[in-house]
């Protein structure tokens, strides 16, 4: 992936949005092709562990309830999803309601996975590509613990060879579904560059009945995925997964370097040793980071976010605190509301 072409000079892959997935110098990128089997005991142990405690078998705090069954009803605060609000009451009260459903006792998971070529960067020790099968493993897991059922769509970079692998449960089909994952590779080929629209489309149309859906991806993808995963989250409950690296963020000083597109094999020189030229790239970043943010924002997805620099475990402790102290305020403002006799 990263090989020394001159004295001072670097060659580093890009993905198709121009940032770079490859780093120079420092050890190899571990890579996907591992031992299942291992890589999930590891993973119990390092990771699964910390969860199943803090979370106490409450794997709910991972996603909202995606049953049928009306359970109660209470006043609308920031961020709650507005498809539940009950424009009778909110009409009756003058003050809007949301529903709350009654939570089926089993859970149906899909992973959305972007394997596209852009994944296979990481500057570290772990790629974007390792990051996912490992965010993947924990998840299922995590679920099929309770007997709940996960599947996947995985895409990886060609929608001929998209995998389906059906949902179901047990450790058993956890080690299946990283083995399909770990066998989904672009196979140094070079594709166009990846539509995630159009993967979020096909996952729309595979999944009918109402699950979590956890969509994965360094979303270095063709604009107008943000509709997609509109429609997506209007019959699925969505968390959006974004991986990434900070060598995509901003370039150090590494001379006269390569920049290759992993997605599409286009080949640029520049020099990183020019302030000028890091410094548009920084800025470049900073106007993608912010297009990404806004595009999120605008389809009511949460995200998390996962940095190949980061340990994984301690990225998901902080979603899942984040998500609880939501559902904390909204629990406690029905609370107060209730006290007040206004529900």
């Amino acid at each position: 992936m990263l090989r020394w072409l001159k004295k001072r000079s670097t060659h580093v892959e890009a993905g198709a949005s121009g940032a770079p997935i490859a780093a120079a110098g420092g050890p190899p990128l571990q890579t996907v092709r591992t031992d299942p089997e291992r890589l999930l005991k590891r993973l119990e142990w390092t990771v699964v562990r910390r969860l199943d405690g803090m979370l106490q078998g409450d794997y709910r705090t991972f996603f909202r309830g995606a049953g049928f069954d009306l359970a109660d009803l209470r006043e609308y605060v920031p961020h709650d999803d507005v498809r539940h609000i009950d424009w009778n009451v909110t009409a009756r009260l003058q003050v809007p309601h949301v529903r709350e459903h009654q939570e089926d006792r089993e859970v149906a998971a899909w992973l959305l996975l972007d394997l596209s070529g852009s994944v296979d960067f990481g500057s570290a020790n772990i790629s974007k590509r390792m990051l996912s099968l490992e965010f993947s493993a924990v998840v299922a897991r995590l679920l099929t613990r309770r007997g709940n059922r996960i599947g996947a769509l995985i895409h990886s970079g060609s929608h001929q060879d998209d995998v389906f692998v059906q949902a179901k449960s047990g450790r058993r089909h956890v080690l299946h579904l990283m083995r399909s994952i770990d066998a989904a590779s672009t196979g140094g080929t070079p594709h166009d560059a990846t539509e995630l629209g159009a993967v979020l489309s096909n996952g729309l149309a595979a999944i009918r009945r109402r699950s979590v859906i956890f969509v994965v991806s360094d979303f270095i993808t063709l604009p107008g995925w943000d509709r997609s995963l509109s429609l997506l989250a209007r019959r699925h409950d969505v968390v959006a997964v974004r991986l990434f690296d900070p060598l995509e963020i901003e370039l150090p000083d590494l001379g006269m370097i390569a920049l290759r597109d992993a997605e599409t094999g286009e080949l640029l020189w520049v020099d990183s040793s020019d302030p000028k030229f890091r410094q548009r790239f920084a800025d470049a970043a900073a106007d993608r980071e912010q297009k990404l943010r806004d595009a999120l924002a605008r389809t009511g997805v949460d995200c998390l976010e996962l940095a190949t620099d980061e340990a994984l475990d301690e990225s998901l402790v902080r979603f899942l605190q984040f998500r609880k102290r939501r559902a904390q305020l909204s629990s406690g403002a029905f609370g107060a509301a209730a006290a007040a006799g206004t529900v």
